[in-house]
């Protein structure tokens, strides 16, 4: 069972350019840490440091993720003495994870009430 989009047109085609910035910009989400990043930065602005110890990941991984984060346009960084603290870039961002969580729930959710189909159907 498919959901209509609320309130935004999909394009009936897509030039090469823009299919081709849609593309990283999917791409950049298809990593679990980044996405555990991005879901702990919706909360609000946090260290490297407080990011390695909330998600039990290496600071230098954290770290190059949050390169990767910055480079694509997902997070902003802002220098407060010897700390850096990293936030979402904008709104746009916390819509775009919860809208792909939403999807990930609603088709795993799909899935596992699907009906094994009968070694006899037709």
């Amino acid at each position: 069972m498919g959901h209509q989009p609320n309130g935004h047109q999909l394009p009936s085609s897509l030039d090469a350019e823009t299919a081709k910035s849609v593309a990283a910009t999917l791409r950049a989400l298809a990593n679990p840490n980044r996405l555990r990043i991005l879901a702990t930065l919706q909360a609000g602005p946090i260290t490297v440091g407080d990011l390695t110890v909330a998600l039990n990941i290496e600071q230098s991984a954290v770290s190059h993720q949050l390169r990767l984060l910055r480079d694509q346009g997902f997070v902003s960084a802002e220098r407060h003495g010897r700390h850096i603290e990293y936030r979402l870039y904008d709104n746009h961002v916390g819509e775009l994870i919860e809208q792909a969580l939403s999807h990930a729930d609603h088709v795993r959710l799909d899935i596992a009430d699907r009906k094994p189909l009968s070694a006899h159907a037709t």
